[in-house]
């Protein structure tokens, strides 16, 4: 680094706040310049970003390290002439980067004194560009308070950043905390804006020299007026291109002077009618950017590596959809197949709808109970009065069956489709599917409940009989059919009822089981395959009693259906309380 104390910026004027003998030289103090706060600001086209150039090739000729945040990309022209870093957004730069490159550019910066334009035009979201340089003034600063180096940050267009009205973002907050804390540290900062009353002037009027070019805005002047006097209020809309009124802490008074021009390539000129030719810029060695490359390579990695992740996130929840559905399918074939194996052995066992309540209800309990008893153990019930079959000809019979369960797309041929689904749905070698053909009748077994529960429901629908009950047969049977639930069973159902939709776990649990799976699931299918309860997606089961009451009632309106239901959904209120 060289050993300059001073570097030439300008030259004294005449006019207006000007000297009698202009043509003096205009140096700034390095190190002033370096650590401490400046800030430039004039109207659009009257010098101020040729004074920042200016600043920054004087600083660039004697190897001082500066970055310069560009927010209009019209610092690249430095390359020029100077071999300066130049990252962003696009493949202009010299490499791209993101929020995760702030380390190693602060690193790269102060550490090993690259220059560094941080271009943040070419951002199409202003939030990437903000995060960006905030975690790079944010590294900044917490190396210098290590490096202890001076290095200058010089920010365009600072009204955006730290804005006299409006809330503050956390880069200027970052950028404020820089001028304040920055000098001690050896962290510099100039800040330059075309509108200074925009800017927040607690920090204009901290900064240790101004720099103000052509201004005319009313607003603008008044500031001028308030910091300098109000004489150069009025000369500040009269300098002409490259002119300035400049204010320092170390020569305690206001110049007027005429900076000099920039001998880079101006990017940031105004286009106008002739040719454009962009002339030939230096790059950057591979050695500078290889490590910053190889932080882009482990960001692409972790980016396709979380998108491959991703992918067979959705491939796995698709499956498991798919699997839903299917073990859906599977538990509607199941039940379509039990129901149908009910329907062949209610021909079997001869229904006469003339038949006393008790005699139906008898039929009812020895055809669908399989509750397990409390040890786990099941009775079958013996089929040798099932010896005669049934004509699957003729009306009523076998045929019948066949045709309802055909309206449900069930083909009952040898090898059907049927039997296959059957036994595909409960996972069996298909001993349902043979039920369903119904070759011989002795091998459709059902389980039952205790003797004990069996005799109670009888007992309780003579009972009913004996007083001369009027509930209307559907009821009856219903709630017969639940007064003859083993204890356990019947408590899960008024879960259900109580709850709303749950798990058969949680209401075995309820009723008083252990809450072992095994068993919880046996009663839950008991009350699935009579019809009072269903299964409502996700592992969860309410109660049907309305529909079940709709099911056996074709021909009840709904005023009708819900009484009923409210007779039966009363009779698991009295079992649970009497």
């Amino acid at each position: 680094m060289a050993e300059t104390e001073h570097i030439t910026v300008a030259d004294t004027s005449a006019g207006p706040g000007g000297v009698e003998d202009p043509g003096h030289s205009v140096d700034i103090p390095v190190v002033e310049l370096l650590t401490g706060r400046g800030f430039i600001t004039g109207k659009s086209g009257s010098g101020k970003s040729n004074t920042a150039s200016v600043v920054a090739e004087k600083l660039l000729d004697n190897g001082f390290g500066l970055l310069i945040v560009d927010i209009d990309g019209e610092y690249y022209g430095l390359k020029e002439e100077y071999e300066i870093l130049h990252v962003g957004g696009d493949e202009e730069c010299d490499i791209q980067v993101t929020e995760e490159h702030a380390g190693k550019i602060a690193s790269l910066a102060l550490e090993q004194n690259v220059p560094i334009i941080l271009d943040v035009s070419s951002y199409l979201d202003e939030d990437e560009a903000e995060t960006l340089l905030t975690e790079v003034a944010k590294q900044l600063f917490a190396k210098a308070k290590k490096q202890k180096q001076p290095f200058l940050m010089l920010v365009e267009e600072c009204h955006e950043w730290i804005p006299e009205k409006g809330g503050m973002g956390e880069v200027g907050k970052m950028l404020i905390k820089i001028g304040k804390r920055g000098r001690k540290h050896g962290l510099g900062i100039v800040g330059i804006s075309q509108r200074p009353a925009d800017v927040k002037k607690d920090y204009i009027t901290q900064c240790d020299w101004l720099v103000w070019h052509r201004l005319t805005w009313n607003n603008d002047t008044k500031v001028v007026g308030r910091i300098l006097d109000n004489k150069y209020a009025d000369a500040v809309e009269d300098l002409d291109d490259g002119e300035a009124f400049m204010m320092t802490d170390w020569a305690e008074q206001v110049r007027r002077v005429q900076f000099h021009r920039k001998q880079t390539f101006d990017a940031g000129a105004t286009p106008g009618l002739d040719d454009f030719e962009r002339p030939e810029l230096k790059s950057v060695s591979e050695d500078l950017v290889s490590e910053l490359t190889e932080i882009s390579e482990e960001k692409q990695a972790t980016e396709s590596r979380i998108t491959e992740l991703r992918e067979e996130l959705d491939k796995k929840n698709s499956r498991i959809a798919e699997l839903e559905t299917e073990l859906q399918d599977a538990r509607d074939l199941q039940r379509m197949a039990e129901q149908f194996t009910d329907a062949l052995l209610g021909h079997i066992e001869g229904y006469n709808p003339g038949r006393t309540a008790k005699d139906e209800m008898r039929r009812k309990h020895e055809r669908a109970q399989e509750s397990p008893s409390d040890d786990g153990e099941t009775a079958t019930i013996d089929s040798e009065e099932h010896d005669d079959a049934p004509d699957t000809t003729s009306g009523g019979g076998f045929g019948d069956a066949f045709s309802a369960f055909a309206e449900d797309g069930v083909v009952m041929n040898g090898g059907s489709e049927g039997e296959n689904a059957a036994a595909s749905a409960d996972g069996s070698d298909g001993t349902a599917a043979a039920q369903a053909t119904a070759d011989t009748a002795d091998e459709a077994t059902t389980q039952a409940t205790s003797d004990a529960a069996l005799e109670a429901a009888i007992v309780a629908a003579a009972e009913d009989s004996a007083t001369g009950d009027s509930t209307p047969d559907i009821v009856q049977d219903i709630r017969a059919d639940i007064r003859g639930l083993e204890g356990k069973t019947g408590r899960m159902l008024a879960y259900y009822k109580a709850h709303g939709p749950g798990t058969p776990l949680n209401a075995h649990f309820s009723a008083g089981g252990s809450g072992d799976r095994t068993a919880a699931y046996a009663r839950n299918r008991t009350l699935r395959l009579r019809g009072l309860i269903e299964h409502v997606g996700r592992g969860n089961y309410d109660d049907r009693l309305t529909a079940l009451v709709r099911e056996e009632g074709e021909d009840l309106d709904d005023e009708a259906v819900a009484a009923y239901a409210t007779q039966i959904e009363q009779a698991i209120v009295d079992d649970e309380t009497g």
